[in-house]
């Protein structure tokens, strides 16, 4: 097991949440790769975009169905603008790769947004630590877990 993958499992069972790391060789990097590997709809996958908002590092989880409304995340934050960070700078925030950000475990504490979206379905996949590794869980154990505030994120 990948040592990413060993600390999103570390960090699972610390927050009382027992996940199922799947490995799949081909790739989970975008959403459309994770939903088709796994054989889910695309919009059960859990992008996690790690942005900046009036300079704090914060992160959404958006349906992989969605794109992100920069102003939305703005304003569900409290702040008036919003941009992404570059791949240094997910590293440094969260501790893992950009394709591979798991909700939880990160390297800071990070605010975290989670797009409404997600909750209409009973489950959903995020990442596990790497581009390869994946796991299953409840939209609520994904808002429980990550300490998320639910709001609308998908541009129009």
């Amino acid at each position: 097991m990948h040592p990413n993958v060993q600390r999103v499992a570390a960090a699972a069972t610390e927050l009382g949440l027992d996940i199922d790391v799947r490995t799949f060789p081909e790739g989970t990097k975008t959403a459309a790769d994770a939903a088709r590997a796994i054989g889910v709809d695309v919009g059960q996958i859990v992008k996690s975009l790690i942005f900046s908002v009036d300079g704090e590092v914060v992160v959404a989880y958006v349906s992989g169905a969605n794109q992100l409304d920069e102003r939305k995340l703005a304003a569900l934050a409290g702040g008036r603008k919003s941009g992404r960070v570059d791949a240094d700078q997910v590293r440094a925030a969260t501790g893992y790769p950009i394709g591979g950000v798991p909700p939880f475990g990160h390297a800071t504490p990070l605010r975290v947004f989670v797009d409404e979206d997600l909750l209409a379905f009973d489950e959903v996949w995020a990442a596990a630590g790497t581009w390869n590794d994946v796991f299953p869980l409840t939209p609520v154990d994904l808002v429980r877990v990550s300490g998320g505030v639910v709001g609308p994120l998908r541009r129009e």
